[in-house]
């Protein structure tokens, strides 16, 4: 199967540092926010945004991985941390790519039972095929595809890069 690369590393890191630019900007009068990350590879995500926040921030940041069971969304969403240290706070929901949208709106769903101050979607690739009213607040690229087209994101130490095929 053959692969066309969409983004870079280079281009990973730098939508990265803008998504994490207009995350600041959107919490600035926050002290602390949750990044929660959809397992696995919206949660490795949600780690590099949550680095680079830090840099340039004076934020404290909580990671929350975030499993949802792909295969059957009706199943409960498990979190990493206790629902009392997202409660009141400001919360971005981030996954990689943003498909037919069903992972994102399920994990929409756990966290609307919990009062938060704020709340914010994030992805790495918005594919624009959607079948839920869900959007991406923040997101890196949008790609208009065919419904037979699949995106993939690989995070790796130095050679992240999405493609499609």
């Amino acid at each position: 199967m053959s692969q066309n690369i969409i983004l870079t590393h280079e281009e990973i890191e730098n939508k990265i540092r803008r998504i994490a630019f207009q995350i600041y900007e959107t919490f600035v009068d926050e002290n602390e926010i949750v990044i929660a990350g959809i397992a696995s590879n919206g949660y490795l995500f949600a780690e590099k945004l949550a680095d680079y926040i830090r840099k340039i921030a004076d934020l404290k940041i909580i990671l929350c991985e975030v499993k949802i069971d792909k295969t059957n969304p009706f199943n409960p969403v498990v979190t990493s941390i206790h629902q009392e240290e997202y409660k009141n706070k400001g919360l971005i929901l981030v996954d990689d790519v943003l498909n037919s949208g069903t992972t994102l709106v399920y994990g929409v769903k756990h966290f609307l039972d919990v009062p938060l101050k704020k709340f914010k979607t994030a992805v790495l690739v918005d594919r624009n095929h959607k079948k839920y009213p869900v959007k991406a607040d923040f997101k890196g690229i949008s790609l208009s595809t065919s419904l037979k087209e699949h995106v993939q994101v690989i995070f790796e130490k130095d050679t992240s890069y999405a493609y499609l095929s």
